[in-house]
């Protein structure tokens, strides 16, 4: 093998040149590297609390999306109801319809009588009043007044029926005399 032999001039040059070369590492590192990484790791974070941020604002428009779709139909069905409350008094249209109604249903001598109004004491429904009815139905039978109680209640949108008296007639077993009470939602007007 063959022996290096290296001057003191050169071991210094060497020694100068290795210095140099670490110091070159550490300036690297530390003020070119260094800088970058932190950089990268605070905009990685900043993108995750972005990402984060888009993915909570998805939702929240999801979410407004929904609740206008909502409104819009809260709105059609206020104003289809609004509409299926005719003019007038109820006291005026509302016997006649029932009497009409049952005797579509092939139940005669219906009769309706307004017990009470009571007005709303919620705000958003200050325009609506609701109305106690008592519907007598003297003679009919089981199977009719099923038929019929079922249609009042899935053509009448704003009725419902809050009890249900049933007497068997007396003179006559196959015929039953029925007291409705129902309670009705109209606007007032």
């Amino acid at each position: 093998m063959k022996k290096l032999n290296l001057t003191k001039d050169q071991i210094q040059k060497l020694l100068l040149s290795s210095i140099g070369f670490i110091v070159l590492l550490y300036v690297y590192f530390t003020f070119f590297l260094g800088p970058l990484n932190r950089s990268r790791d605070s905009m990685l974070m900043s993108i995750n609390d972005l990402q984060g941020k888009v993915g909570s604002s998805k939702n929240e428009m999801m979410k407004a999306t929904n609740l206008e779709n909502q409104a819009t139909a809260a709105t059609t069905r206020h104003a289809a109801l609004k509409a299926s409350s005719p003019e007038g008094a109820p006291i005026a249209w509302f016997p006649p319809r029932m009497k009409a109604f049952f005797a579509n249903q092939q139940i005669d001598k219906a009769t309706a009588r307004l017990e009470g109004s009571i007005p709303f004491k919620e705000a958003d429904l200050a325009d609506w009043m609701r109305y106690n009815w008592m519907l007598d139905l003297p003679q009919t039978d089981f199977a009719t007044l099923g038929k019929a109680v079922a249609e009042l209640e899935n053509t009448e949108p704003l009725l419902s029926i809050h009890r249900l008296h049933i007497h068997a007639a007396a003179d006559d077993p196959q015929f039953q005399q029925v007291n409705l009470n129902v309670a009705t939602v109209m606007l007032k007007r």
